[in-house]
């Protein structure tokens, strides 16, 4: 089967959540055998790279610009293509909705992964949630394969739009690295810093993160990984507030094999997003045996289940309260370790979430009827 994925920045993964997908997917779905392209923004990899893990690249220019980057490099990419090099196409994100039916014009089946619900984010003006709530509209009539990644996500596509989904979460690895090179870089030690990873946007909440760790007592460090090429703003508040405390440690963006060791090695966890399905850091996490401090939503609760310590930002129990009282005693937290690897393991395997796609795509090259 040759399958083109489209939508993501591509890979090397090097940003966020699709991405991570992309990655993990695509040279999963290699290894069984399929012809695998991913078309990749050119100015996110080295220059001249065509392959990565089996996997096909596309280099395509995007405009620069955080209204319009997504859709240009898409809609490249849909131009690109042709229908006798694949098989089945898989798009990423509802925004790039208003494309699918240039991809239906070039006679190929398209399955669309939705993401969460986009036009939550604060980062969106009136305008954007409201092209975000159309693209909503547009994946649900359009797509020959709808795919959710929550059920709580395709109850909402159910509820709202009448339209069933294939519920798909994203995986995590139960393998991590046992070197330390990366927490030598930052003077860290293995066990001794609890960790948070999101890119700085206000749905992610890293100032508030910040804010309450300042009131926790203790000297454990607070790693913060991650930035923001559109959130300039509150990359700037997060780092004034991280220079009132010395216990707060700010990497930038890491990735591939650091960012692995920073998160096998960690004492803690905390996923403080609002908006999305199911993320993939959160699911690593777990994977990687953290106690994991998670933000009470649906979604986040969804993954997680009794295998994690919920908090609220406006109501009890609060984040400093939940790590102070961890803080205080982290041996008597060792069991959530286990119950989260064994959630991942039964759940959120990788290799599962590979097998499914792989069916689901292949059922549509078959020309099985689309989910309706």
């Amino acid at each position: 089967m040759r399958v083109a994925i489209l939508g993501t920045r591509g890979i090397p993964a090097r940003y966020g959540g699709f991405e991570t997908f992309a990655e993990e997917l695509s040279r999963r779905l290699v290894a069984r055998g399929h012809q695998v392209t991913v078309y990749t923004r050119r100015h996110l990899v080295p220059e001249g790279l065509s392959q990565y893990q089996g996997v096909r690249l596309v280099l395509l220019p995007c405009l620069r610009q955080k209204h319009l980057e997504t859709l240009s490099h898409t809609l490249l990419s849909v131009l690109h293509l042709s229908r006798k090099d694949y098989d089945a196409v898989l798009l990423c994100n509802a925004a790039n909705a208003p494309l699918l039916p240039l991809l239906h014009a070039k006679g190929l089946p398209v399955a669309l992964n939705v993401d969460g619900l986009e036009r939550k984010r604060r980062k969106w003006g009136w305008l954007g949630r409201r092209y975000y709530l159309w693209c909503e509209a547009l994946s649900a009539r359009w797509a020959d394969q709808l795919i959710t990644d929550a059920r709580a996500i395709q109850r909402y596509y159910r509820r709202v739009w009448r339209r069933e989904s294939a519920m798909i979460p994203y995986g995590g690895d139960l393998a991590w690295p046992q070197s330390h090179e990366t927490l030598n870089t930052w003077g860290l030690k293995p066990r001794g810093y609890v960790l948070y990873v999101s890119r700085f946007e206000p749905e992610n909440n890293p100032d508030r993160v910040l804010l309450a760790y300042r009131q926790v007592p203790g000297d454990v460090p607070l790693v913060m990984v991650g930035g923001a090429p559109y959130a300039r703003s509150l990359t700037r508040r997060v780092q004034e507030l991280a220079a009132g405390d010395p216990r707060v440690v700010l990497t930038g963006p890491v990735y591939g094999q650091g960012y692995r060791e920073l998160m096998a090695a960690a004492l803690a966890y905390i996923h403080a997003t609002e908006v999305g399905g199911t993320h993939p850091a959160l699911v690593e996490a777990m994977g990687a045996g953290q106690v994991v401090f998670y933000l009470q939503n649906r979604e986040n609760r969804e993954v997680v289940g009794d295998a994690g310590l919920g908090f609220s930002f406006v109501g009890s129990p609060s984040l400093e309260e939940q790590l102070a009282r961890f803080l205080a005693n982290p041996e008597a937290f060792q069991f959530l370790r286990e119950k989260a690897k064994a959630r991942v393991a039964a759940h959120y395997r990788w290799d599962q979430v590979a097998a499914a796609y792989e069916a689901l795509l292949e059922g549509m090259c078959c020309g099985k009827a689309r989910s309706s």
